[in-house]
């Protein structure tokens, strides 16, 4: 299986500007720029897009853990919180916290944190990123 975005930049760094677009269409000509990443203005920048990409990778992963577990889950909500920071050799992401929480009604606190865990180092996505991930889970057993 393949996915392909693309993305356009016009101008410099802090006066140019972008969009993003995807071949499913689900992302079509989407700004960005230098505002969007580092001032908070209206758009999306990269890391957000590897965060959203984090979160359902893992979200999919622990589905996946905990069918072999024989466990489904009602629900499981995750989070990725991507941080950009000025390194010694240059901007670099530095971690990607995940939080979920998983609903699974009378299903094993022990198999469900194995699968979470198995998870978090197992998705594709964690396993492109080179950098430091760490997990809090809730569990609604």
């Amino acid at each position: 299986m393949k996915s392909k975005a693309s993305a356009v930049w016009q101008g410099g760094l802090k006066d140019g500007k972008g969009t993003v677009s995807a071949d499913s269409g689900v992302l079509n000509n989407v700004p960005y720029s230098f505002s969007t990443r580092f001032e908070g203005a209206k758009g999306t920048n990269p890391e957000e897009l590897i965060a959203a990409a984090h979160a359902g990778c893992f979200a999919m992963a622990l589905s996946a853990q905990l069918g072999e577990a024989n466990i489904t889950a009602k629900n499981i909500e995750s989070t990725a919180t991507v941080t950009l920071e000025k390194t010694d050799g240059g901007f670099a992401v530095t971690s990607s916290h995940l939080t979920v929480v998983v609903h699974a009604p009378g299903a094993n606190r022990a198999a469900v944190e194995k699968a979470a865990d198995n998870a978090k180092g197992g998705c594709p996505i964690s396993k492109l990123l080179n950098t430091k991930i760490t997990l809090d889970a809730t569990y609604q057993l």
